[in-house]
């Protein structure tokens, strides 16, 4: 497929790095010819240099014969009028924009076709939904969700005190008295999808599926039971903290919001009235001290530039906060996080690509395109739900009498609402939807391809 990135930044980085390894052909749009040489050298791909809303920039970049765009600029009006001027010039072309002011939220939906705008995406929102998730089960150090929140795929990291620790993963139902499955295993950088006989070590990072409603008492059973969150401190309050402020306000939650721009804690104040927003430094400890950090239930670092948030986060770390979260919008948090205590890292840029390779796949394969993709285990891994259709192949056939790719694993199967973590006996049939956790050698476009 031949599509535009309009915007070189971190977010259109980080989809030329997806799409690019899944064999489309990019040309990538900026004003800025030195990022563009350095991505030129990075991925194979086209460039186009100029103003992505130009006429004449969009047409050198081969509007015309391309099927999707994606404005990925940190300008609001730059992405839409991008959008706008792709559809005028091409009526064809799928157009997706970010847009992460709150005031335009509204008004791009009710104006997409006005716009020309196939989808919408907001990193930031996306980031407070991540960062809500965890506040409810602060055990986790990641969660994705399934077939409309029934089911989830969750991080759990065996450290000195787990009770997993040197456990075969056939004695691990023991421990746990729930239904699980443990799809893939981080360890020492390398995605490992484990068999029963496979004996977790301290270090290992899990990824586990279960029912949403099986999340409590695997916590308990684990003895990663937290005490919940009632006290949070966030620094800084861009958009993701508005996002989330937003959120969290009527949670019944103590919300303390630590901004340095005496504007913006005027503005914030104005639209989140429960909340107790503070002007003053994040990067002054002795100011986060007197604001009570040291009793806080979690830490949140929110400000706009990545050292800072690794800095506060270190010190809320060694300040005994039990819950880090840490957002990270340039760096590479699998990189760092491993042996840096940052607590929960959320990557704004990494969710959102979710949701567009998503769109992208559906337009390669509309009729059994999947309905949910997550990146898992630093990105090694897949975790993706597909319908089941009527010509997906062994249908009402036990799991065991079908052999799968190398590195596939079936590890949920939803009907009627219902959940179901499937065994050799389990099949599956139209109407169905599978979780299908596979290592990222090879794009699935559609439930068949899982099988050998």
């Amino acid at each position: 497929m031949r599509i535009i990135i309009a915007g070189s930044g971190t977010v259109g980085a980080t989809l030329a790095e997806q799409l690019t390894e899944e064999g489309h052909d990019l040309i990538m749009v900026d004003k800025n010819s030195g990022r563009l040489s350095m991505l030129v050298e990075q991925y194979d791909l086209m460039t186009a240099e100029g103003n992505c809303a130009s006429m004449e920039t969009l047409k050198s970049a081969g509007v015309h014969s391309a099927q999707l765009l994606i404005a990925t600029t940190d300008s609001d009006e730059l992405n839409l009028l991008c959008c706008m001027t792709a559809h005028h010039l091409n009526k064809r072309i799928h157009t997706i924009a970010r847009i992460k002011d709150p005031e335009y939220m509204q008004q791009v939906y009710t104006m997409s076709a006005e716009f020309g705008i196939s989808l919408c995406f907001n990193p930031e929102k996306q980031a407070a939904t991540e960062i809500e998730r965890l506040l409810k089960y602060p055990g986790f150090m990641k969660r994705d969700s399934f077939a409309s929140g029934r089911v989830e795929i969750v991080e759990i990291k065996i450290d000195e005190h787990s009770k997993l620790q040197d456990v075969p993963l056939m004695s691990i139902h023991s421990i746990v008295k729930c239904k699980i499955l443990v799809c893939t295993v981080l360890r020492d950088g390398k995605a490992i999808t484990p068999s029963g006989t496979f004996v977790l070590r301290r270090g290992d990072r899990l990824f586990v599926t279960a029912p949403s409603e099986n999340l409590s008492l695997l916590l308990k059973n684990l003895g990663l039971v937290s005490q919940k969150v009632k006290k949070v401190m966030m620094l800084g309050a861009g958009s993701v903290g508005y996002y989330l402020a937003e959120i969290l306000q009527d949670r019944h939650i103590d919300l303390k919001i630590i901004e340095k721009d005496r504007e913006r804690c005027e503005k914030l104040s104005a639209l989140l009235p429960k909340a107790n927003v503070i002007e003053g430094d994040a990067g002054d400890f002795a100011f986060l001290e007197s604001e009570g950090l040291a009793s806080c239930d979690a830490l949140i670092s929110l400000t706009g530039k990545d050292e800072l948030n690794m800095i506060t986060s270190l010190y809320g770390n060694n300040m005994e906060v039990p819950l880090v979260i840490t957002k990270l919008g340039k760096i590479d948090g699998t990189k760092v996080t491993e042996n840096i205590p940052l607590g929960r890292v959320v990557s704004p840029r990494k969710l959102c690509c979710n949701t567009i390779v998503r769109y992208v796949r559906a337009m390669k394969n509309q009729a059994g395109a999947a309905t949910t993709i997550h990146a898992i285990a630093d990105g090694n891994a897949e975790a993706i739900e597909f319908p089941v259709k009527e010509d997906t192949l062994y249908q009402n056939t036990p799991l065991k009498n079908i052999k799968l790719r190398s590195n596939i694993l079936v590890a949920c199967i939803t009907r009627l609402g219902k959940t179901e973590i499937p065994d050799g006996n389990s099949s599956f049939k139209q109407g169905d939807s599978l979780i299908v956790v596979s290592s990222r050698d090879d794009v699935l476009l559609d439930l068949n391809d899982i099988f050998a």
